[in-house]
């Protein structure tokens, strides 16, 4: 693994640990984390594996950081982000909805190269991963509803982070596709990273 692969993971760490001391709500966090605990360890080995282009880590590291950042104060309640909720006049705190549309901005990439080796063109690689992405901000949607009821009822609101909008799910997933939608307006780097994957692997 390169130099600087292991730098941008030593930092996710440094983040992670910072934004595990003392979370507002520590069953929360911990709820917001599994996944963390899940995908870190299999990002790794995936990344040894096929790695990665150090941007897409990069943005993967910003995105993941940010998370940690929600998983510490809510989504909800992520409190700095106060000062942009009062300047816009916003009724409620966007923290979360900007997540979501970054999911698909940044997380695209790294799911484009792992895909590249089992896809035949560089199009059907791009509508893999932005279906891919809308699979997963669809089934996140729901697997929160199914811990929220399930594990922690009493914590449904904090975890959720509907602050009273009954299409928070519908707006976040439509987030994350335009997130994805920008980086398919993008197709000709992604072909031309296609066509590297290819050659290095011939």
């Amino acid at each position: 693994m390169p130099k600087s692969h292991k730098l941008v993971f030593a930092l996710y760490i440094i983040v992670w640990i910072i934004m595990a001391i003392d979370p507002k709500y520590p069953q929360d966090w911990l709820i917001e984390n599994v996944l963390v605990f899940i995908f870190f360890p299999f990002i790794l080995w995936m990344d040894k594996k096929h790695q990665y282009t150090l941007p897409s880590l990069v943005m993967l590291l910003v995105f993941a950081s940010l998370h940690s950042l929600g998983s510490h104060y809510t989504y909800s309640e992520m409190e700095h982000f106060n000062a942009i909720t009062q300047f816009f006049g916003f009724e409620r705190n966007h923290f979360d909805r900007l997540v979501h549309f970054l999911f698909g901005l940044l997380v695209f990439r790294v799911l484009f190269e792992m895909i590249l080796d089992v896809t035949t063109t560089a199009r059907t690689a791009l509508l893999f991963t932005f279906t891919v992405i809308l699979s997963i901000s669809s089934f996140y949607e729901m697997l929160e509803w199914w811990a929220a009821v399930i594990l922690h009822p009493e914590l449904g609101m904090a975890f959720l982070g509907t602050q009273g909008d009954v299409w928070d799910a519908h707006k976040d997933t439509a987030l994350a596709m335009l997130g994805a939608l920008i980086n398919i307006a993008f197709y000709k780097n992604y072909k031309h990273l296609w066509h590297e994957r290819k050659e290095k692997s011939s």
